[in-house]
């Protein structure tokens, strides 16, 4: 029997350049059946939701997600930790996410991949599969990460990370640690490998890509500079036309004069906001603990008491706002850095990331401030509270 048609009406629904007005979205159990035109007839048959004129995107996906709701997923590496993390974080309109384990032991990071697993076969909304940040890392660019759990991969680590899992995996490596064989192996695995917390020179990185990498890990942060002579990672990574760079829009883990600089600098649909959300994201308790360091978010800012970021308290909705605020992105390329092209990075642009007939029904329901009044996830409304 086929589940009943719903009509999302009132809505200014995101298109290519921009929201449009006199559209209506119909979808169908979780998935999207059509964008129609206000007085089409099929509305008149189905179960109707007014969105009260309120703007209507494609449902946020962030690939770095530490923690929310005051749990922190390497502190509890479980399928209720994941639950209260998304539950947390679709208040502010995701809908689909990578949890994501910080350099941790390799007990913790195996626990790690089995709950993602486990959370996705249990239908924990938006939990997409899982993104490993470390130990495989550099210590002249440890950031807050225990260096003396860095590590160079073994036969189990290689065996546990390509085996065959019901999301995707993406891990960030440090590519002068790690041989280029080993990125190769894991690229050829299907898992998405990304430079990340490396002091490596601009050759190496080019190697590395060439090898397999795809992707950078919070560009700017925790890698080489940008310099005349040397490159850098950063140079590598703007230079390349075809790897994706995650960037953090808080105002502080990057400049917006540095931010307009690499997202004119990358081909289009390479830039993707992320995160690197920690704990204090949808809590009301600004504080927590990492590596037995009590952390405290202060004005956004997540901070050591030595003054390192210790990731972000920032949530995909005001992520998007300062992307049109701060950056001065259209909000339609802010909508697609948020949705559209993380899709594309994850494999999963067919099923996740755009407004179009065949995708599964995951919206955000924005006012006109950007701030979120609900969110769908596979036909299912949540209510941001």
């Amino acid at each position: 029997m086929n589940a009943p048609l719903t009509a999302l009406v009132n809505a200014r629904v995101m298109g290519e350049h921009g929201p449009q007005d006199g559209l209506a979205v119909l979808t169908r159990g979780a998935r999207i059946e059509a964008i129609v035109r206000a007085d089409d007839s099929r509305i008149a048959n189905a179960q109707r939701h007014d969105v009260g004129g309120r703007l209507l995107l494609p449902g946020f996906i962030d690939v770095q997600v530490n923690g929310g709701g005051g749990m922190l997923f390497n502190a509890e590496p479980t399928v209720e930790a994941l639950a209260t993390i998304s539950a947390a974080h679709r208040q502010f309109g995701t809908t689909g996410f990578l949890p994501t384990l910080i350099t941790d032991t390799a007990e913790v990071m195996h626990k790690a991949l089995d709950a993602v697993d486990a959370a996705i076969e249990q239908g924990v909304p938006g939990v997409l599969g899982i993104h490993l940040e470390g130990p495989f890392l550099a210590t002249a660019r440890k950031g807050i990460h225990d260096a003396t759990l860095f590590r160079l991969p073994d036969a189990d680590d290689i065996a546990a990370i390509t085996r065959r899992r019901r999301g995707v995996v993406m891990i960030t490596l440090a590519v002068e640690e790690v041989p280029l064989d080993t990125i190769r192996q894991l690229s050829e695995a299907g898992v998405l490998v990304v430079a990340g917390h490396t002091a490596a020179t601009y050759d190496a990185t080019r190697a590395a890509l060439d090898a397999g990498v795809c992707g950078f890990t919070h560009l700017y942060n925790a890698m080489t500079p940008l310099g005349s002579r040397e490159p850098g990672v950063v140079g590598a990574a703007l230079d390349d036309p075809h790897s994706w760079c995650g960037l953090i829009v808080d105002g502080h883990h990057v400049h917006p004069a540095a931010l307009r600089v690499a997202i004119a600098a990358k081909a289009r649909g390479k830039s993707v906001l992320v995160t690197d959300a920690m704990p204090p994201v949808g809590a009301a308790n600004p504080e927590y603990v990492l590596n037995g360091q009590t952390i405290v978010a202060r004005d956004g800012i997540c901070q050591s008491d030595a003054g390192v970021l210790a990731g972000s308290a920032l949530d995909m909705a005001t992520g998007v706002r300062n992307l049109v605020q701060m950056v001065g992105l259209t909000l339609a390329e802010a909508s697609r850095m948020a949705s559209a092209y993380p899709a594309a990075w994850l494999g999963l642009d067919r099923q996740l990331g755009r407004l179009v007939a065949g995708q599964r029904a995951d919206f955000a329901v924005l006012d006109d401030t950007l701030h979120v009044h609900e969110t769908w996830i596979g036909g299912v409304r949540y209510a941001a509270s």
